[in-house]
């Protein structure tokens, strides 16, 4: 993936967040939660991107 479209999502998706935590009236909490969650997706969606970590697919959760 070129250098320029991670660029731009990371752009977009930050004005996006920004624009929900300055426009959309909620409780403080709940604005944490929305900014852990939409740093910790765009924070694995760049590794990935990257190359730095595989598809979560391959990851197993049981025993």
């Amino acid at each position: 993936m070129p250098l320029i479209n991670i660029v731009v999502t990371l752009i977009v998706v930050g004005v996006l967040l920004w624009l929900i935590n300055r426009y959309i009236p909620m409780a403080s909490s709940i604005k944490t939660i929305l900014n852990v969650v939409v740093v910790v997706a765009v924070a694995i969606w760049v590794l990935q991107a990257t190359g730095l970590w595989g598809p979560i697919s391959s990851f197993r959760l049981t025993r």
